[in-house]
C-alpha cells in the first residue's frame, strides 16, 4: 500500500522512514542554471544527479524537457496533458502512486513540478522540505550512478492525467489584474539575484515576496507558522494571488507556501516574465 500523504511538504526524516515502500516514487528535479535576467539560461541536471549523488531510488524528471511544452514560445510552458502522461509513466508513477519530488536547490523545480501534478488533478504528491541540500547535510544515505533496471515496465493505461485545474494564471489575467478589471494581489517571487541589476521592469503593482523571504537560510526548508504568515501579510486577505518570477518555478515555491497556509485561490503566472517582458515591453515597473 502506497505512503498517505497529510501534507504538501514531507521531512527526510518521513522520507527516510517510507523509502522502499510500495508505490512511493522519489523524484529529483532538479535543473540548473547560468546567467541571471533575460541572459539566463537552464539545462537539466541528471549530470548530477548521477555524478554527485541523489536519494537511494529517486529518480531523475526531466523538467526541461519532458515536463515542459518543447515547441513553446517561452521555457518551462506546461506540458499538455498527453506528454505529462509519457513522462509521469516513463518514470514508473501509476495512479495508485504516492510521488515526493526534491531538488538540489531551493525547492523551486521541486514545486514546479509538485504544481503541475496537481493541477492534472494527482493530488498524492508531495516536496521533500529542505531537499536534497538538508537531505544530504544530515548524513543520509546517497546513491551515485544512474538508476538502471529500477523503473518498472509501464502499460499505456497505467498513468491517466485529470482534467487540469484552473491554477494557472495567462497574461490576459495578469494584464486585467494590472488594469484593475479583475483585482487579484501579484506576487513577485524571484529574488533579485535571479533577475540581475540590468533586467526590464517587472509587472506593476506586484509586492515582492520571494525565495529568499520564504526559505529558512539555515535549513534550507519553508518557514513556518506565523513566521510564514508574516511573510505573507501583505496579500494573505486577497481572495486571488497570482504568483510569478522569470519563468514560473519560484512562483511554485510561493505557491506552496500559500498552500501550506491555507490559501486556496492561487494562480501561478505560467509565461512570468520571460513572457511578461516580451509581450509587454512598454507596461513595466522597476
Amino acid at each position: 500500500m502506497a505512503p498517505v500523504l497529510t501534507s504538501p511538504l514531507v521531512s527526510t526524516q518521513w522520507l527516510a522512514d517510507h523509502i522502499g515502500a510500495d508505490e512511493l516514487v522519489v523524484l529529483d528535479a532538479s535543473v540548473h542554471t547560468t546567467g541571471v535576467g533575460t541572459a539566463m539560461r537552464w539545462q537539466a541536471a541528471r549530470d548530477a544527479y548521477e555524478q554527485h549523488g541523489h536519494v537511494p531510488g529517486a529518480r531523475y524528471a526531466d523538467l526541461v524537457d519532458d515536463f515542459s511544452a518543447p515547441d513553446a514560445e517561452v521555457p518551462f510552458t506546461r506540458p499538455s496533458a498527453e506528454r505529462f502522461e509519457s513522462a509521469a509513466r516513463a518514470l514508473g508513477i501509476t495512479n495508485g502512486s504516492t510521488v515526493v519530488v526534491y531538488d538540489d536547490s531551493v525547492g523551486e523545480w521541486a514545486a514546479r513540478l509538485w504544481w503541475i501534478f496537481r493541477a492534472f488533478g494527482f493530488d498524492d504528491v508531495a516536496v521533500l522540505d529542505g531537499g536534497f541540500t538538508k537531505w544530504r547535510d544530515e548524513g543520509r544515505p546517497v546513491r551515485v550512478g544512474p538508476l538502471r533496471g529500477e523503473v518498472p515496465p509501464s502499460s499505456t493505461e497505467s498513468f491517466l492525467a485529470g482534467e487540469e485545474r484552473p491554477v494557472w494564471a495567462d497574461h490576459d489575467r495578469v494584464l486585467r489584474a494590472v488594469r484593475g478589471e479583475e483585482p487579484a494581489a501579484v506576487v513577485l517571487a524571484a529574488p533579485p539575484s535571479a533577475l540581475g541589476a540590468d533586467h526590464p521592469g517587472v509587472v506593476p503593482g506586484s509586492t515582492a515576496i520571494t525565495t529568499d523571504d520564504v526559505v529558512d537560510p539555515d535549513t534550507n526548508t519553508l518557514r513556518r507558522g506565523a513566521a510564514l504568515a508574516e511573510v505573507f501579510a501583505p496579500v494573505l486577505d486577497a481572495d486571488e494571488i497570482v504568483t510569478y518570477c522569470g519563468v514560473g518555478s519560484a512562483a511554485c515555491v510561493d505557491a506552496l507556501a500559500l498552500t501550506v497556509l491555507g490559501h486556496d485561490q492561487v494562480k501561478v503566472y505560467d509565461g512570468s516574465l520571460a513572457e511578461w517582458w516580451r509581450l509587454e515591453p512598454e507596461l513595466v515597473a522597476s
